[in-house]
């Protein structure tokens, strides 16, 4: 009789074991085949009519494919009727997840622009704020696709929440704590894919590494409606372009597509360690380490006023085509960027006579500054290719307050602890001279038979040291030339080897071994871990 009362009720739970969590797993796949459908149709053809794709085909194409690992992929804003079935649903416009990038782990975060144009009305606040948390306890470089407000707020805002927020107040979630402390711990980069406005814009300056595609991305503090109203009508283009903002160095890189834009990020990435805990990976090529290129016996010309093109140099010395260069249009008398020696990623640093003679500019030091914080953060030995006539001097010099900037540089470069070789391959003079390389601790420095160096060149300081003696000479001009040639054989870089002032003075075509020694020198000494200090944006 007991077996009898059983039968059934087994039979029905076995009958609803068939069906296990079916309708539930059949609700899950529901919602989130909702939240791909980010905006709708319309606005999705929309984002693709400006010529931009949307949040997931950038996660799609930037990631290795089939790597990405969605996180928080139904979260959203829901609405449902009486019997509790949804009846609309707006997804968080920040989509977000763990991928690779050529097979090593990183942190991706996208704004999707058909939602609320990115704003604060349609955000999930946790979503964002977690992105930065996972790159930081995880130890992954994070990459920020922005376009919008990235999160950011809207005069709608005001209403929908029926107050007005307070820029970091106490329920402040815009997480921005971490965004700021994330580039003292991993590498970031952000991407400008649109018109990217105030949290946006601070959050894609916030990086090592800020690329913009041209034309289809803007970068402001407020866009032009904003500064219409207090009286400069702009375009887009006109108030934050790509041209503007990477000339102020306001952003780092632009291109002319979006997979441009990934590829670059790809390549930033690919010199860079995973996170201050760890060291770049080497990455060994076809090139011997040996080559010697006979063309630098004539890179550097014998008419001191003759300018030169240090890339061309540049390219011969390092591993073929490795040279990644940052900040191009800014600070222009300085060339900074990545490159390989032997395989093992180095920070480059070069003078480049052709903008404002090779002077450190106001610019050009702020550039430096924040390049050798760079190469101090993720532990990349540094080589200098020095061209440096000194500060840029005028009145344009001193009103951009060159001296505090150069200063600055100055102390940013004697604060490193990596290795660092400088090369002097033409000139060396004054206050900026200084920062050839730090002083104080053990640096390799080589000079080139075409070095010269001084408290500040012969050039202009002849005639106020020697004005008397030339004015008083019979023939002014014959006595100046006279004493400038005397002080010319006095200026040898090898008079000043004798005092073993320069490790050595090389044959330019023997540069690029020593440099590679270098490189393999300083490969066990990278140390990982936390820098003396942080780096800031």
């Amino acid at each position: 009789m007991a077996d009898d009362n059983i039968t059934p009720s087994l039979a029905a739970a076995e009958s609803v074991s068939q069906v296990g969590w079916e309708p539930e797993l059949a609700e899950l796949r529901q919602r989130q085949a909702l939240a791909r459908e980010l905006g709708g149709l319309d606005r999705i053809a929309r984002q693709h009519a400006g010529g931009r794709l949307t949040v997931r085909e950038r996660i799609n194409r930037m990631l290795d494919q089939g790597s990405f690992r969605e996180i928080g992929s139904i979260a959203g804003k829901a609405t449902y009727d009486a019997q509790g079935n949804i009846t609309a649903f707006m997804p968080g416009n920040c989509v977000f997840g763990r991928g690779t990038v050529d097979g090593r782990p990183v942190v991706i975060a996208g704004d999707d622009f058909t939602l609320r144009g990115g704003s604060a009305d349609a955000s999930i606040k946790g979503k964002p704020k977690m992105s930065e948390q996972i790159a930081t306890e995880f130890r992954m470089p994070i990459i920020r696709l922005i376009e919008g407000s990235g999160g950011g707020g809207s005069v709608k805002t005001i209403e929908t929440t029926g107050r007005a927020n307070l820029p970091g107040g106490l329920t402040e979630t815009t997480s921005f704590d971490l965004v700021a402390n994330q580039m003292a711990q991993v590498p970031v980069v952000g991407l400008g894919l649109g018109s990217v406005a105030g949290l946006g814009a601070a959050r894609l300056v916030a990086s090592h590494y800020s690329v913009m595609v041209k034309e289809m991305a803007a970068v402001f503090v407020a866009g032009p409606p904003v500064v219409e109203r207090l009286g400069e009508p702009r375009s887009k283009q006109e108030l934050g372009g790509w041209q503007i903002q990477l000339r102020c160095g306001g952003v780092d890189h632009a291109v002319d597509t979006e997979e441009q834009a990934f590829d670059a990020a790809r390549r930033f990435l690919s010199y860079l360690p995973g996170s201050i805990h760890d060291v770049s990976p080497r990455v060994r090529g076809w090139d011997d380490a040996a080559r010697a290129d006979d063309s630098l016996i004539s890179a550097i010309p014998k008419v001191k006023k003759q300018a030169y093109h240090m890339r061309r140099i540049i390219a011969s010395l390092f591993d073929k085509d490795s040279f990644f260069e940052m900040g191009a249009l800014f600070g222009r008398s300085i060339i900074t960027g990545f490159a390989r020696l032997d395989g093992w990623p180095v920070a480059v640093m070069a003078g480049d006579p052709l903008f404002d003679g090779g002077a450190w500019t106001a610019d050009a030091c702020s550039k430096i500054i924040r390049f050798v914080d760079l190469a101090q953060t993720f532990h990349l030995p540094v080589v200098h290719l020095v061209d440096c006539p000194g500060f840029q001097v005028g009145l344009r010099a001193e009103s951009n307050a060159v001296i505090r900037w150069g200063v600055r540089a100055l102390s940013a470069i004697n604060q490193t602890t990596v290795p660092w070789c400088s090369i002097v391959v033409r000139n060396c003079y004054g206050v900026g001279g200084l920062g050839h390389q730090p002083v104080g601790r053990l640096c390799l420095r080589y000079a080139w038979p075409s070095a010269s160096w001084g408290s500040l060149p012969l050039e202009g300081g002849i005639e106020a040291a020697y004005r008397a003696e030339i004015d008083a000479a019979p023939d002014p001009d014959a006595k100046l030339a006279e004493i400038e040639e005397r002080l010319n054989r006095l200026r040898s870089p090898y008079r000043t080897a004798e005092a073993f002032w320069v490790d050595e003075v090389i044959d330019p075509r023997d540069s690029r071994k020593l440099l590679c020694d270098f490189a393999n020198l300083a490969a066990p000494l990278r140390t990982p871990g936390p820098s003396s200090f942080g780096m800031r944006p």
